[in-house]
């Protein structure tokens, strides 16, 4: 069984709230017979769409590849956070790291969400882009490590973070599970699949060869790469594994450090004035919990909530039931509320939560494992990739020397032994331990 064909229907984008309000970009053709390239991109997500981008407007002839639509997988259907920094805090990173090289990376991170934006403003693309991403805590000590880490920022980074006691956080988001918070007005919220179409547009405009619905059985590496579809192939001087969480066997060596997990955002009916009810601000909310709760407003007043994760090839019956239960756990004030729409995505995740970039041979680079901080890392990870293919790749061998071990155990294994340590965290945040 293959991930890409678990869950949906070939060459559809899943039936979400993002693909309901899309832009009206046509689809692109199947690659059919051979065709050379300087560069074969497999993936046509964030990081894959960024790639060919930057690389057909450095003059290099791109093909790019992807098995159903652009913005299929994650890239289009994740709760559109643009979060600052990495993945993990800074906190972390220089426990991990030590400050100095913790400053380097939260400067690539900085740098991310600037690309994001620049993208958005040079192409024009109408994907929502809004200011601000809260953190809340459920209970007092998560509150507390939230204002210290604000109180850090600041004074060690020169970044501002609001602090919100409970009184002040719930004028912003009026939950009664949620007990104070922080809120980042450099981060930032889009709609994640206009987003993705917007860059597909950009790249195809400067010359990138995107075909659509080229799902990829083989890839040969060697000095002339052969990448092999159902109905053509492409002959490449470069190869580029774009396909995160999706790849599987056709690329084990990134397989064995990044996992797929299945994550579900649910829209509900616009809720007009009862928007009061959940934010008084248009800003991004995610959670303390290690499956963490995110939502936010849409445009027209829906609130989209992500919650609940799976673990394995195939999403459950019933979605709208799974992300139910958190969303009325947050705001129970919503009981009797109806939902539109509900849609599960795969993502990937690394062992310590952070990015997995790769040289696996000379002429073959691979990015993926996000970790569900993908929106402006995947972005930059795309630019990286392009640099690194023409010879500047300071940025991307930086990524590359992050910690990403393997996960334990072989393939038979990593996923029941993910399930039991996920199951031990969802248990911990309930009890509260």
């Amino acid at each position: 069984m293959d991930l890409l064909f678990s869950n949906d229907r070939r060459g559809h984008y899943p039936e979400s709230w993002y693909a309901a309000t899309a832009s009206d970009l046509g689809a692109f053709p199947t690659l059919e017979g051979e065709t050379r390239a300087d560069v074969c991109i497999i993936g046509a997500g964030f990081t894959g769409l960024s790639a060919a981008l930057h690389m057909a407007e450095a003059g290099l002839d791109v093909v790019l590849l992807e098995a159903h639509r652009v913005g299929f997988g994650a890239s289009g259907r994740n709760g559109g956070q643009l979060g600052s920094g990495q993945r993990q805090d800074q906190l972390t990173l220089e426990e991990m790291l030590g400050r100095e090289d913790a400053r380097k990376y939260w400067d690539l991170g900085e740098e991310a969400k600037d690309l994001v934006r620049d993208l958005i403003a040079k192409h024009d693309i109408d994907c929502h882009l809004r200011d601000g991403v809260a953190w809340c805590g459920s209970r007092p000590g998560e509150v507390q490590h939230l204002h210290e880490y604000a109180e850090h920022m600041g004074a060690h980074y020169g970044y501002e973070i609001e602090r919100h006691d409970a009184e002040s956080f719930r004028a912003i988001c009026p939950s009664p599970d949620y007990c104070g918070g922080v809120v980042d007005m450099g981060a930032a919220h889009l709609h994640p699949l206009r987003f993705s179409q917007g860059l597909a547009k950009a790249a195809a405009g400067a010359g990138a060869r995107i075909f659509e619905q080229s799902f990829v059985t083989e890839v040969q590496e060697g000095a002339d790469c052969v990448v092999t579809c159902e109905r053509g192939s492409v002959r490449a001087d470069h190869v580029i594994y774009a396909g995160n969480g999706y790849l599987g066997k056709l690329q084990p060596r990134v397989a064995r450090r990044v996992m797929p997990i299945n994550n579900f955002i649910a829209a509900t009916e616009p809720l007009g004035a009862r928007t009061a009810e959940v934010l008084t601000r248009d800003i991004a909310v995610a959670d303390s919990r290690h499956v963490v709760n995110y939502f936010r407003l849409s445009h027209d007043g829906r609130l989209l909530f992500g919650g609940g994760e799976s673990y394995g090839y195939k999403f459950p019956a019933d979605i709208k039931a799974k992300v139910r239960k958190p969303m009325l756990e947050i705001f129970p004030q919503l009981e009797g509320v109806r939902l539109d729409y509900a849609w599960g995505g795969t993502l990937g995740i690394t062992m310590k939560r952070l990015p997995f970039l790769a040289r696996l041979a000379p002429n073959v680079l691979s990015a993926s494992g996000y970790s569900g901080h993908g929106v402006g890392t995947a972005v930059h990870a795309g630019r990286l990739l392009a640099e690194a293919v023409r010879g500047q790749s300071q940025g991307f061998d930086a990524m590359a020397a992050l910690p990403v071990p393997p996960f334990p155990g072989g393939p038979a294994f990593r996923t029941p032994l993910l399930t039991l340590a996920m199951t031990w965290f969802a248990l911990r945040d309930r009890i509260g331990l």
